[in-house]
């Protein structure tokens, strides 16, 4: 029976909210109330601002009663190791996987979390919780050792997910796009989180929480054309572990 308990989000505001309004009482749910110490790593920001985003992220959650440690190059071991929650903010995918390789905290994240230690995550958070960063919005600004994320969810992750084109836009949609990934990887599986989503892991069991539906993508085999399902809020995807 597996461990893990995760919760990510897709995104840390929902139209004109606050920042993590939206996810502060899921978060609380999913915690509880005891006083915990967690690691908040901050490497998705290209500035490199952790102490300004760290006091970010401790005014969105302020009236949790939790206790924040930012995680930096010369103590990222110590904190993440010493903490009882791993969060990880958003910002750039591709830069947040480069310095975890970089500081070699993938190990180190993927066994505590497997052995039980809650994972939190939004937007580029949430990407590394799939199996690679493939289906990531963002640009490649840094290129990071490997795709390969940390595999809490068997699947790919795709945060604010939005398949709206612009009239007389000529590039893809974002179903176009994931479309396109499936049929190069025909056997993989993709859920696009709108903003306003999250998936929730407790062991075996997967939910998905929020406020507006998702969506499945998938082949199921590699002569079928890809094809994608809603899923409601409230849905039980334990089937996708």
């Amino acid at each position: 029976m597996s461990s893990l308990r995760v919760l990510a989000f897709s995104s840390s505001r929902v139209g004109s909210s606050g920042y993590l309004e939206i996810a502060a009482p899921l978060i609380k749910n999913f915690l509880g109330d005891k006083v915990l110490n967690i690691a908040f790593i901050p490497f998705a920001d290209a500035d490199n601002d952790y102490n300004g985003y760290l006091a970010k992220v401790k005014e969105g959650l302020a009236e949790l009663p939790y206790k924040m440690h930012v995680v930096k190059p010369a103590n990222a071991h110590a904190t993440v190791e010493q903490a009882d929650v791993i969060m990880v903010g958003g910002g750039n995918t591709f830069k947040l996987l480069h310095d975890l390789y970089q500081f070699s905290l993938i190990d180190v994240i993927s066994k505590l979390v497997n052995s039980g230690t809650p994972y939190i995550g939004w937007s580029a958070g949430s990407n590394i919780a799939g199996l690679t960063i493939g289906t990531t919005n963002d640009m490649p600004i840094i290129e990071p050792k490997s795709f390969k994320a940390l595999g809490f969810f068997p699947f790919q992750i795709n945060p604010h997910y939005l398949n709206i084109k612009a009239e007389g836009h000529n590039g893809e949609s974002r179903d176009e796009r994931l479309m396109e990934y499936l049929k190069l990887n025909p056997k993989a599986t993709i859920i696009g989180l709108p903003e306003g989503t999250a998936l929730h892991r407790e062991g075996d069991t997967l939910k998905l929480v929020g406020q507006v539906p998702a969506v499945l993508f998938r082949t199921g085999s590699i002569q079928a054309d890809p094809v994608c399902t809603v899923l409601n809020i409230g849905s039980d995807l334990s089937g996708l572990l």
